[in-house]
């Protein structure tokens, strides 16, 4: 099985599902697998992702979720309709404001949870950055590492911005926001809706 660092992830963010969800948006929703997560959890779920094949793949997987493709910022989503809105590793394929548009999607005391990634820039992102280096040369070493052209999206690598800019942007447009920094070039945003 090829590694898969967004799914190392996806037990935390369910976490941040409110108890009461109904309904879950997930932007930049790949080929589906975390959409079906969500389904299989009684969510009734819309995924949207701008990359044909992607969408077509989880399209032909099913589970549950409903999938268009779409990119977000132009999407017309309905005002305080979400329970949960998840955005796995595509945040910084767009602006960062492109969150406003998240959160005005939100219900009240819905969930915005954004797994985002980091580049190396300083000291403390070196450190952080060692784990998964160490992982990614296990995994190569044990013949695991396999890439999906078929199914994946362009990848954009580095992020544009750090895990500093990414802060002072969370706290300008998200006030209230946490952020946290996870192994694996990875960090969590989270927003809950008040109103």
């Amino acid at each position: 099985m090829a590694l898969d660092l967004n799914g190392h992830y996806h037990p935390l963010l369910l976490r941040q599902v409110p108890e009461d969800a109904r309904t879950a948006l997930d932007v930049g929703c790949g080929t589906g697998g975390f959409a079906r997560l969500l389904a299989q959890r009684g969510l009734r779920v819309e995924g949207v992702d701008g990359n044909a094949s992607v969408i077509e793949a989880a399209q032909a997987a099913g589970g549950g979720p409903r999938y268009r493709r779409t990119d977000i910022r132009e999407a017309e989503l309905p005002d305080a309709h979400y329970d949960f809105v998840s955005c796995i590793a595509s945040l910084h394929h767009m602006p960062f404001d492109t969150v406003l548009t998240l959160r005005r999607a939100l219900a009240p005391g819905g969930v915005l949870a954004v797994l985002g990634l980091c580049p190396v820039r300083s000291a403390a992102d070196f450190v952080w950055a060692l784990p998964a280096r160490t992982l990614l040369k296990a995994d190569r070493l044990l013949g695991r590492w396999r890439h999906t052209p078929s199914v994946q999206p362009p990848i954009v690598w580095p992020p544009p911005l750090s895990y500093a800019e990414t802060r002072a942007e969370a706290a300008r447009v998200l006030p209230g926001s946490t952020l946290r920094r996870l192994p694996l070039w990875r960090y969590l945003l989270l927003y809950r809706a008040t109103d």
